[in-house]
């Protein structure tokens, strides 16, 4: 039975900072609707809206302002790219870089280790506009591997190569790595991207497993030491990071990176790479009136899993339509919420009218069973510009 904790329209419980403990509603300050303003005040040139989240699982108490640091790092940074002139799957890639610079998170530095101690992660990437799409699985000695994508979908949307070749979109392993840096992606060392968190966490798991294979190995015995090792590991790890954003004009992308399983096999690929399955932007087209972008966490299509732990972020767009106040004013309304089964979920978000980003932890209520229940937060947002 899922319970669900559901929040309709704008949420008065989201935090305004990182250090800020008291709520307030986004529509308290420069998210007003256009005729709460006078004409002094109307925004101008607004960039956009960013919304990120930074892995679902479980983010402890004492790591709380870490999380929501880096959140806020993201949104600013993608915020600030959208107020340069940049489309949304510039923004968005940016807020990736700074998920996945934090040794908090499970993406780029700090990554889960595999089976040979080294660190293997995948990251997409999808531009709204074009429908193009950048990946890259089991990519090692990449800081950070959503440039990678980033790069595939940019140099696929180009065209056609010498010879009418197809242009890649998807690459993996060494060849992902070997593209990357032929196209000027700096290459760094997989013993660097490790930090002393994920090599004691490496170290530890190893032992498990060491004492593992000594006990019998008989089918019964076997699950129940899977059962306790997911029970041991589900409160203690996070997963892919995510971010998903909206462009003055309309524009949509989404973006997810991962550094994967905890003593996963070498060369492993999980859904972060997988098209249609670890992001998703689409913007309006014919008949469909609304954006839509989605950025998923954990591992919700493992069907013969007991218990289903993930998270997703998703936002939906479209233009206003009350009737502006002035024929040069454009309006966005901008929807978008976040949901886990985790037992937690740390996001962030933040317009280009904000001075700030917002950020939160989402917590299942208590009492309730992670993989079990559901968490869902969200609000509106209404992003205007003054028309050239």
């Amino acid at each position: 039975m899922i319970r669900s904790s559901s929040y309709a329209g704008v949420m008065e419980s989201l935090m305004n900072s990182a250090e800020e403990q008291q709520p307030s509603s986004p529509l308290a300050n420069s998210w007003s609707k256009p005729q709460e303003s006078s004409k002094n005040q109307m925004p101008k040139c607004i960039g956009g809206f960013v919304l990120v989240h930074a892995g679902a699982g479980y983010h402890s108490e004492s790591k709380a302002k870490e999380y929501k640091h880096v959140c806020k790092r993201a949104c600013q940074r993608a915020v600030d790219r959208l107020k340069a002139g940049a489309l949304a799957v510039e923004a968005v890639a940016a807020a990736l870089v700074e998920l996945e610079d934090s040794p908090f998170t499970n993406a780029g530095m700090g990554s889960n280790l595999n089976l040979s101690g080294e660190i293997e992660c995948d990251a997409s990437i999808m531009d709204g506009k074009s429908l193009h799409y950048g990946a890259v699985g089991a990519i090692s000695g990449i800081k950070n591997p959503v440039l990678v994508a980033n790069r595939l979908l940019s140099e696929a949307q180009k065209g056609k190569l010498s010879a009418g070749r197809i242009p890649p979109c998807f690459l993996v392993g060494r060849g992902a790595h070997d593209w990357a840096v032929s196209h000027g992606i700096s290459p760094c060392p997989s013993e660097k991207m490790a930090t002393k968190f994920s090599l004691s966490a490496y170290k530890r798991n190893k032992r498990k497993m060491e004492l593992a294979e000594k006990m019998d190995t008989g089918p019964n015995q076997a699950k129940k030491r899977r059962q306790s090792s997911e029970n041991e590991n589900v409160s203690g790890c996070l997963d892919t990071v995510g971010a998903i954003v909206v462009d003055l004009e309309g524009n949509v992308a989404a973006a997810v990176s991962s550094g994967g399983l905890a003593m996963k096999h070498p060369g492993r690929v999980g859904q972060a790479a997988h098209y249609g399955c670890g992001c998703w932007a689409e913007n309006a087209f014919n008949m469909n009136p609304y954006s839509t972008a989605v950025s998923t966490s954990g591992s919700p299509f493992l069907a013969s899993e007991d218990r289903v732990l993930g998270g997703v972020i998703v936002l939906r767009c479209c233009r206003c339509a009350e009737p502006p106040p002035s024929p040069k004013i454009q309006g966005i309304l901008v929807e978008f919420l976040w949901s886990h089964t985790t037992e937690s979920m740390c996001v962030g978000y933040m317009s280009a009218q904000d001075s700030k980003a917002k950020t939160h932890i989402s917590r299942l209520p208590p009492g309730t069973v992670p993989g079990q229940c559901l968490a869902i937060e969200g609000g509106v947002c209404r992003l205007m510009s003054v028309a050239e």
